[in-house]
C-alpha cells in the first residue's frame, strides 16, 4: 500500500489518481481510495480527533475487498495525523509505504484558494504544512512546488524505491483477515453486528441526477437533528479494474460497503446515507445482502433530458464537487453529450422497471427542495430522530 499524505491543496488525490491510472494502463492490478471517503461519520469519537484511527481501520477493512477483486496493490490519498502520521497498527493486512507531499507556502495558498478553499482557512492549512514539514514519520517526501502532476508521480516512484515493485514481495506475505475476538475492537464490532436494525437510505438514479449532492444534503440534516450518522458514495469504494462479468464493480463495492459500515456501527452510527447507481433489482439485492440488520430504503431520483444534460455539461466543466476519479470533468462536449444520452436511456429504464421504494422528481427543484421532499416522507422518520 502506498499512502500519499500532505496538507490540503498539495495535490494528494490528483497525484494518487495519476499513479493509479498509470498502474492500470501498465496492467498492474491496483486499487485506489481517498481517505476522506472513509471517515464521513459524525460526531467523531471523543478519543479519535480527526477520525484518523477510524479511517485507518476502514483502509484495512477495504484491503480484503480489493484483494478479492484481484488488486495486488492499493494507493491511498489523504490527510494523516500530523503528530504521528499513518496509524499503521490499524492496518495489519498491508505493507504500508508513506510518501509525504509538500509545497512552498505561497504555492499551497494559491492551490487551496484556487480550488475554492475559504481564505479564512489558509492559516490553518499553512500551520498544518509546517507541522508536517517538521515530522519524520514518512518513508519518503516529494516537493511538488512548480511541478506538473506527471513529474510529481515520477518522483514519488523514484523516492519510494520503484513502488509498487519494491513492495509486491512484502504484500504477498501480508496476513489474512484477523479473527474478531471478544475484547477490544472485536468486541465493538460484534456488538455492532448484533444491535437492532438501523436505517439506511440509498439515493440512486441516472448519471447527473444529483445523487451525491442531494445525499450529502440529507446527511447534513440528519446530523443537525442530533443523530450519529455516516455517509458513503458507493462509486468511491470500487476503484479497481472491473471483472468481465461485473463491469460496474458492484461486487467489490458491496464488499467494501459492508466492511466500512461495520466500522461505522462500532463507532456508534445510528444510520447511513449512501449514494450510488442501480441498474436493476439484482443490484439492489446484492447490496441489501451486504447490509444485514438494516432497514434499507431505496430512493430513486429522476430527471428529464434537459436537466440531465445541463447537469452533466456543468459537471464536465467543474461545476460539482471535486470527486476523485470523476469520469466527466474535463471531457469534450461530444463525450458529455454522449453520456447525457446514456443517462436519459438509463433514467427511462429505471422508470419502466419501477426501481426504488420512493421516486423523487428533481426537474426544476433545488437541492434543498429535493432534500425536503425526501426527509418529509414518513418512511424516513427514523432518520430524523
Amino acid at each position: 500500500m502506498l499512502w500519499l499524505c500532505g496538507p490540503p491543496g498539495v495535490g494528494k488525490t490528483t497525484v494518487a489518481w495519476e499513479l493509479y491510472s498509470h498502474l492500470i494502463r501498465a496492467g498492474i492490478e491496483s486499487g485506489f481510495v481517498d481517505i476522506d471517503q472513509l471517515g464521513i461519520c459524525y460526531p467523531e469519537p471523543a478519543g479519535d480527533p480527526g477520525r484518523h484511527r477510524m479511517k485507518a481501520r476502514n483502509v484495512d477493512a477495504v484491503v480484503a475487498g480489493f484483494r478479492a477483486a484481484g488488486a495486488r496493490c492499493l494507493i491511498v490519498s489523504g490527510v494523516v495525523d500530523p503528530a504521528c502520521g499513518v496509524h499503521v497498527d490499524q492496518i495489519p493486512q498491508a505493507a504500508v509505504t508513506v510518501c509525504r507531499l509538500r509545497a512552498d507556502q505561497e504555492v499551497l495558498r494559491q492551490r487551496f484558494t484556487g480550488r475554492g478553499g475559504p481564505a479564512q482557512l489558509v492559516g490553518g492549512v499553512l500551520r498544518e504544512a509546517d507541522a508536517l514539514d517538521a515530522s519524520t514519520f514518512a518513508d519518503a517526501c516529494v516537493d511538488t512546488s512548480g511541478l506538473l502532476v506527471n513529474e510529481v508521480a515520477r518522483r514519488v516512484g523514484e523516492r519510494t524505491g520503484g513502488w509498487p515493485a519494491s513492495a509486491l514481495g512484502r504484500s504477498a506475505d501480508a496476513p489474512e483477515l484477523p479473527v474478531v475476538t471478544a475484547t477490544g475492537r472485536g468486541s465493538a464490532l460484534a456488538q455492532a453486528e448484533t444491535s437492532a436494525d438501523l436505517p439506511v437510505l440509498w439515493l440512486c438514479g441516472a448519471t447527473g441526477v444529483g445523487k451525491s449532492t442531494v445525499g450529502f444534503e440529507v446527511y447534513q440534516r440528519v446530523l443537525g437533528a442530533g443523530a450519529t450518522a455516516a455517509y458513503l458514495d458507493l462509486d468511491q469504494l470500487g476503484f479497481c479494474r472491473p471483472a468481465s462479468d461485473d463491469p460496474a464493480n458492484h461486487r467489490v463495492k458491496a464488499r467494501n460497503l459492508a466492511a466500512v459500515w461495520r466500522t461505522y456501527r462500532a463507532a456508534g452510527a445510528q444510520c447511513l446515507i449512501m449514494s450510488g447507481p442501480v441498474e436493476d433489482e439484482a443490484t439492489v439485492k446484492a447490496y441489501s445482502e451486504a447490509l444485514p440488520a438494516t432497514e434499507l430504503t431505496l430512493c430513486r431520483l429522476h430527471a428529464g433530458r434537459q436537466h440531465l444534460t445541463e447537469r452533466i455539461m456543468s459537471r464536465g466543466q467543474g461545476g460539482s464537487w471535486a470527486q476523485p476519479g470523476d469520469p466527466l470533468r474535463g471531457q469534450s462536449v461530444t463525450r458529455l453529450l454522449h453520456v447525457a444520452d446514456q443517462a436519459v436511456a438509463s433514467a427511462a429504464g429505471l422508470e419502466d422497471a419501477g426501481i426504488g421504494d420512493l421516486r423523487i422528481d428533481t426537474d426544476g427543484y433545488t437541492v434543498e427542495q429535493v432534500a425536503d421532499a425526501i426527509t418529509a416522507d414518513t418512511v424516513l422518520s427514523e432518520l430524523r430522530t
